[in-house]
């Protein structure tokens, strides 16, 4: 049996090439994430543990900024003076690292990445773990000078001597580049910028005699563990925050690691599809090949191989073809991993690829996720072989099962879907995020299940309406195409279940973002009342030098300021709730259309109050002139009002958990030293809007960070942001769409295999080559299009039940994308043709004698 299955599978190695590549793509997105994201943790890893200092001393901070405030914490720069009087320090030294500066040139032009990484402003502090080296010019002496590192300055062509200009949280200043430094370790994709220490303190902390950390060397034989507790004690252990080198690097790690696990599971979710879309390939193709060598199967069983031998036959080969599939998978995920790399190199990350990190765990996932895929795949087609009778090799049919009733499938089908759809109407009715979230997610999981197990029951009668004009438009040849994807139903619906998937998923995602933009739509057209809204254009606070040359713009009528900054609310029912609350300059009701349930803006604004939202306050017991302690960063607490309960609609859809806000001067006076994140701009009475927009920008020109947007410029923004997701799920689809065309390819390719006998009496009887060619395109694309249908509908149904679960968000908005599902359809059915192209050639050369005489 081992001979007679070894020589099966080689015999049909080209009918399993296409599953084999689907098995190559599902394994190689699941080992190309695991290496990329393994090699960049790595060497970070690295990175961070050689340049940490033995202990790091900073600002103790409690509070998690989920908007950035601009705020940078500090300690007194003298702590160094102390910290080297301990038993144990061979040195300590105060750092200055200030991250989200602008720099730009002498046309205004940003030196600093653009791709999101920072621009690091800090203080020339040169010791043996420094990150960079002096490889040219002099260090910086005076508020006038400053380094910059090697790979800014050959991406933007800045030499020594050049002038930039630093836009700093206290304010601008320029400086003369004296220095290159070249980075020793690998470059996150930072840009940095190094001032003598007295320039770094004035210019980027706004205070001297500052630092953001102290660095501490161990003296030879002292244990990092150990100088911690001395420093800690010296200087108070609950003064500051205290931490060895190895937590300085975990910390740093941590603070990456949202970024890794983003491509990570960007990656994985590609991986997931691929095995997804691939099992129902492979259980297509093994079913045919079942169906095609039915007598086959039968004389071995008439030879006296039992049922289990011919099961574990064609589950050997398909381990086979897993194992083929892994491998190749294997080495297409290193070379993956290694176009990733490439990639972030681009990007400004700069990874070595000889330092690739390949661990265990990787080819054991490849391995793993290849054999489970084809094993579990191949598993109800084995049981369908080991079921053949050996009276089976003594009759012409080879097409097995093409006549078995689908009650079976009709019960399973009906009982799962009734209970995903049941979990669908839960989620529609809840009124708790999380439990409509839950029920979403199984109500999705159970519906695919359903409509995969009852697709064969619904290619009849569907088919028949998608392809119920080909008969008047093509004649006979449209009725053979449409019977030909009649005659095996459970083929044809597992060959569109690969379709139906990656269209299922686009069809919500795409209900789910288009709901999404039009609520922000009508949000910001409910609420946004000014004329101008200034921001930066990657929403980082910018100076308030900016504010002050925005009110001394002619054609300004009236500028609010808006802030942010990281809270910590203890509520009635004793909840702490950490979150992030805004402040506001008066007249707030000028600029912004704000509905309240109880109180006003004057009530929210007033000194010692805040204003929450009405169903944030009502889950925590809160009242209007409930008095609620609340803590600020750098350990400061105040007891605040509640003025005021706002009712926007958009609970946390607009904002952060509670829709907290205050007073310009509350903020200023627990937060201070903060920066503006966005002006909201009226216009002088006389004023046109084009001619203030002019004026803005003019007056906005130094400052290439920060944007002048209108109403309509702030909904693309907001759109920008979601065709991010978008995108990422069009991507998915490509990648469906791609497994899917190979299941319609190999479908249709060992079905001309099947019917070669009939191709050849067709021919026989005058068919003409493009007569069959046409055929098997039209069975080919009534096929993707019934696909494209199932996925379709099944689609809007989850994003119709998505978006009842962002309703709860207050993005109450419904929108179809109507021109998207058009294009869908289109696209399917130009996916048919595409599909059909080579089958339809092979068929069309056949030998008809050959082609009669096949059996």
């Amino acid at each position: 049996m081992l001979k007679a299955t070894l020589r099966s599978f080689l015999a049909h190695k080209g009918r399993l090439l296409l599953s084999a590549l689907a098995v190559l793509l599902s394994v190689a997105f699941v080992t190309g994430s695991l290496i990329f994201s393994d090699t960049v943790s790595r060497t970070f890893d690295r990175l961070f543990a050689s340049t940490a200092a033995d202990v790091t001393v900073s600002p103790k901070e409690d509070l998690d900024e989920a908007v950035p405030s601009g705020r940078t914490a500090t300690l007194p720069a003298a702590l160094a003076a102390r910290v080297r009087q301990v038993d144990g320090v061979a040195a300590a030294r105060a750092d200055v690292e200030v991250h989200g500066l602008t720099v730009v040139d002498e046309e205004n032009e940003p030196v600093g990445p653009t791709t999101g990484a920072p621009t690091l402003g800090n203080a020339w502090n040169p010791n043996e773990r420094s990150p960079v080296k002096l490889t040219s010019g002099h260090a910086p002496r005076g508020p006038a000078e400053a380094l910059l590192d090697s790979e800014t300055a050959g991406r933007k062509n800045v030499r020594i001597g050049d002038t930039l200009t630093v836009i700093a949280p206290p304010g601008s200043f320029r400086v003369r580049v004296v220095g290159i430094v070249t980075f020793t370790t690998t470059n996150p994709g930072s840009a940095l910028i190094y001032f003598d220490t007295p320039t770094a303190q004035t210019k980027l902390l706004g205070r001297p005699g500052t630092a953001t950390a102290i660095a501490v060397d161990a003296a030879e034989g002292v244990g990092d563990g150990l100088l911690k507790q001395r420093v800690a004690d010296a200087l108070g252990p609950h003064t500051y925050d205290f931490r060895t080198a190895g937590e300085q690097a975990e910390s740093d790690v941590e603070q990456l690691g949202g970024f890794l696990d983003v491509i990570k599971y960007v990656m994985l979710g590609f991986a997931g599809i691929a095995v997804l879309v691939g099992v129902f390939l492979i259980v297509n193709t093994f079913s045919m090949l079942i169906a095609q060598r039915t007598r086959e199967l039968g004389l071995l069983r008439a030879l006296g191989a039992d049922r289990r031998q011919v099961r574990d036959s064609v589950l050997t080969e398909a381990l086979l073809l897993g194992l083929v599939g892994s491998t190749l998978g294997l080495a297409a995920g290193i070379g993956l991993a290694a176009g990733l790399i490439g990639l972030m190199g681009l990007l400004g990350m700069n990874i070595d690829a000889d330092e690739m990190e390949i661990g265990w765990v990787t080819p054991v996932a490849a391995y793993v996720v290849g054999l489970g895929v084809t094993f579990v795949a191949a598993y109800l087609p084995a049981r369908r072989a080991a079921g053949v009778s050996p009276m089976a090799a003594l009759s012409d049919a080879e097409v097995a099962g093409v006549g078995r009733p689908l009650r079976v499938r009709a019960v399973a089908g009906a009982v799962v879907g009734a209970a995903g759809a049941a979990a669908l109407a839960g989620c529609a009715v809840s009124r708790q995020t999380s439990s409509a979230a839950s029920l979403l997610g199984l109500g999705v999981v159970l519906t695919l299940i359903a409509t995969v197990i009852a697709g064969p029951l619904l290619v009849r009668p569907v088919i028949r309406v998608l392809g119920g004009a080909f008969p008047a438009l093509f004649g006979p040849i449209g009725r053979m195409s449409q019977r030909n994807a009649l005659r095996n139903p459970r083929r044809t619906g597992a060959t569109a279940a690969a379709l139906m998937v990656g269209i299922a998923l686009v069809g919500g995602m795409s209900v789910a973002s288009e709901s999404m933009t039009a609520s922000f739509d009508r949000q910001i057209d409910k609420t946004l009342g000014a004329d101008f809204v200034i921001q930066n254009s990657n929403f980082q606070p910018f100076p308030p030098e900016v504010t002050a040359k925005v009110r001394a713009t002619d054609g300004v009528g009236l500028v609010v300021r808006g802030r942010f900054t990281p809270v910590a609310v203890r509520l009635p029912d004793g909840d702490r709730v950490e979150t992030t609350a805004a402040g506001y300059d008066p007249r707030l009701d000028e600029v912004a259309n704000i509905t309240y349930a109880q109180g006003d803006s004057a009530a929210a604004l007033a000194s010692g109050h805040l204003a929450m939202d009405r169903d944030f306050a009502r889950d925590h017991g809160v009242r209007v002139g409930s008095t609620l302690p609340v803590r600020f960063p750098a350990g400061r607490s105040a007891e605040l009002t509640v003025g005021a309960l706002t009712d926007q609609d958009s609970a946390e859809g607009f904002g952060t958990q509670g829709g907290l806000f205050f007073g310009m001067g509350t903020l200023e006076r627990y937060a201070p030293g903060g920066q503006d994140s966005a002006l909201y701009v009226n216009a002088a009475s006389g004023t046109g809007d084009g001619d203030l927009r002019a004026n803005l920008e003019e007056t906005l020109e130094p400052y290439p960070q920060v944007q002048v947007r209108d109403l309509a410029d702030y909904k693309q923004l907001v759109q920008d942001q979601i065709a991010v997701l978008l995108y990422l799920v069009y991507a998915l689809l490509g990648l469906a769409i791609i497994i899917a065309v190979l299941g319609v390819v190999n479908t249709l390719a060992l079905s001309v295999v099947e019917r070669t006998r009939e191709i050849g009496l067709l021919r026989a009887i005058g068919l003409a080559r493009r007569q069959l060619r046409r055929m098997i395109r039209l069975e080919s694309v009534v096929i993707a299009v019934f696909g494209a249908v199932l996925g379709l509908v099944l689609g809007l149904v989850w994003g119709v039940c998505t978006q009842q679960v962002l309703a709860l968000q207050g993005m109450t908005a419904l929108a179809v994308p109507w021109l998207t599902i058009v294009l869908v359809v289109v696209g399917s059915a130009v996916v048919g043709v595409v599909a059909a192209l080579l089958p339809a050639l092979r068929a069309s050369r056949m030998n008809v004698l050959a082609a009669i005489a096949h059996e």
